[in-house]
């Protein structure tokens, strides 16, 4: 008999987390706090598991019986395009409920079951390109915080201590509402001049800016970045105008990259690709919903001669540049003067993605995703399960 998916189960459980969010949901350092995370388990007939680390609220009950056990509940595990295209169908009449990472959180949890049971890292799988990446340093959004991250100053600092560190590369994100004054372009301009004058010019540096500036604010600063260097430029605007994203990049010669939010998974790239509205493209697999359809946007870029920046860290990115040559980086991030990223929460025993001294990532070795989880911290300190 065929095996079949059994069980698709969120366990909610207690941890530790040394980061706070503002009220337009940006990342900055706080004291160490007690943090609920989230645990995707899908086990099958066999008794093999697959699990990823998610959002509870997107996967909350109402989500998993409604769309996510009627699809999966009984279908062969190694099945996952079937089981993606059936939930991609879904989302239309599901009223919005049915999102794109609730679908790549079990998605991802698949790529981890078959690769714990074939006994394979899930990169391998995907194809295998290389054993480490690149990383660059992601720092957090300007703050108010003295010695963090307040004036353009402090990010030249920081920049030059990341390179330091050995990162290849820096990747600014600037200040952004709620902090006061915030968005300005010119203090932007600012901050990514004192950067370029710390590391000096052959350090690739990047912005990721405002995502509500206006065309002359995106123009003006774009100008200002390519005029000392910066490797791209990166959503300054709202990406549902794909027509001012293609006005920007004909005006400009520093890389524009995109679309990172945008609504529409490979659909929306093609669209950017061919109406010029990018010149590198962005994905991520907790944005365009899954390994599955990210690999199908890697290989969009490729077949464009183009690069395919992955957006964010953890497992599931580091898997994916795993089995890519069109991506230059991994970005190892949200970083901060006053926060340690090294830190490793009681629900891991090690972080995915230790920097080594050459300012690279390994590839994980171990079977499947490669999260190292401490399932007996995780089952003694369930909060919730369904």
């Amino acid at each position: 008999m065929a095996t079949r998916i059994e069980q698709v189960e969120v366990r909610v459980f207690a941890t530790l987390d040394w980061t706070t969010r503002d009220s337009d949901g940006h990342t900055h350092p706080g004291p160490e706090r007690r943090a609920e995370h989230a645990l995707v388990t899908v086990r099958d007939s066999d008794g093999a598991a697959g699990n990823c680390l998610c959002n509870a609220e997107a996967l909350r009950p109402s989500v998993l019986d409604g769309f996510v056990r009627k699809v999966a509940i009984g279908e062969d595990p190694f099945m996952r395009e079937r089981i993606w295209n059936r939930l991609y169908r879904m989302q239309r009449g599901s009223g919005g409920l049915l999102t794109d990472r609730a679908i790549g959180y079990l998605d991802q949890a698949l790529w981890d079951l078959a690769g714990r049971k074939l006994g394979t890292p899930v990169w391998k799988l995907l194809g295998g390109a290389r054993t480490s990446v690149p990383a660059y340093a992601s720092t957090m959004c300007g703050d108010d915080i003295p010695g963090g991250l307040r004036t353009p100053e402090d990010y030249g600092a920081f920049a030059e201590a990341l390179v330091a560190a050995g990162y290849s590369a820096v990747k600014l994100h600037t200040w952004m509402p709620p902090v006061p004054g915030a968005p300005d372009p010119a203090m932007d301009a600012r901050a990514c001049a004192a950067v370029r004058e710390a590391v000096g010019p052959d350090v690739p540096l990047m912005l990721d800016a405002n995502h509500w500036y206006s065309r002359s604010q995106a123009l003006a600063l774009g100008r200002a970045l390519q005029e000392i260097g910066y490797y791209w430029y990166e959503e300054p605007m709202e990406e549902a105008s794909i027509s001012s994203y293609r006005w920007l990049a004909d005006q400009l010669d520093i890389p524009v990259i995109g679309p990172e939010t945008a609504y529409g998974r490979v659909h929306t790239r093609a669209e950017w690709i061919i109406q010029g509205a990018c010149d590198i493209v962005r994905v991520g697999v907790n944005d365009t919903g899954g390994i599955t359809p990210a690999v199908k946007i890697v290989h969009l870029a490729d077949a464009f001669n183009m690069e395919a920046e992955v957006h964010g860290g953890g497992s599931g990115n580091l898997a994916l540049l795993g089995a890519m040559e069109n991506g230059r980086w991994y970005e190892r991030g949200l970083l901060h003067p006053h926060f340690d990223y090294d830190a490793v929460p009681p629900h891991l025993n090690s972080i995915i993605d230790p920097i080594d001294g050459h300012g690279n990532v390994e590839l994980p070795t171990s079977p499947g995703l490669g999260d190292d989880l401490c399932f007996g911290y995780i089952d003694d300190n369930v909060v919730s399960r369904w």
